[in-house]
């Protein structure tokens, strides 16, 4: 459905660690945030990217405020807004030099709005998994892919709470320890 492997290997990462929950109320290293307001921050997010490329309605609640109470089952939830972004990214050409995404500076590269897009279905698929016990769902690869993306765009975002601080690397770290440090997060936290 899309033109861009990052993005569908993220939706994948986020499809596969819905799947691990059993437990929607779990706390995760979101703090304050149970595995069910990850998921509806992480689907708000792929709709609100989508509504910036298209100038298609946007998420129909705050994903900011995300409510953890899910109506019906979680897929129900998720897939429509990762059809929505993965169709709207469809519709994005690689060689695009500019495309408008919901993170600042909001203009960019088409490869690197797709990889904040991914980014961030990505690290909510980390969370999500890690709320539920489950190993990471983001493959070696895909945390290299990301890393780059990360670098570029997370700092302005760090001043308004979206990331935590950057975790002091350690001797054994591999590529998906290396991103989640990257976005302060303990990659052996633990609910």
């Amino acid at each position: 459905m899309t033109n861009w492997p990052i993005l569908a290997q993220s939706h994948d990462a986020l499809r596969a660690a819905a799947d691990a929950v059993t437990d929607w109320d779990a706390p995760t290293p979101c703090t304050d945030w149970t595995a069910a307001q990850v998921l509806q921050h992480a689907a708000g997010d792929q709709i609100a990217f989508a509504a910036f490329l298209t100038g298609g309605p946007g998420p129909s609640f705050d994903p900011f405020a995300p409510s953890g109470v899910l109506d019906g089952a979680p897929g129900d939830l998720l897939e429509p807004a990762l059809k929505v972004s993965a169709e709207a990214w469809a519709g994005v050409a690689t060689s695009s030099e500019q495309v408008h995404v919901p993170v600042p500076p909001n203009d960019m590269p088409a490869g690197l709005g797709v990889g904040a897009c991914a980014l961030d279905a990505a690290v909510h698929a980390w969370d999500i998994a890690r709320s539920a016990g489950a190993p990471s769902p983001l493959t070696p690869t895909l945390a290299r892919d990301l890393l780059p993306v990360a670098q570029q765009i997370v700092e302005p975002l760090r001043a308004f709470g979206a990331y935590a601080p950057v975790l002091p690397a350690t001797s054994g770290d591999d590529e998906v320890a290396a991103l989640m440090r990257y976005l302060g997060r303990n990659p052996h936290w633990t609910p």
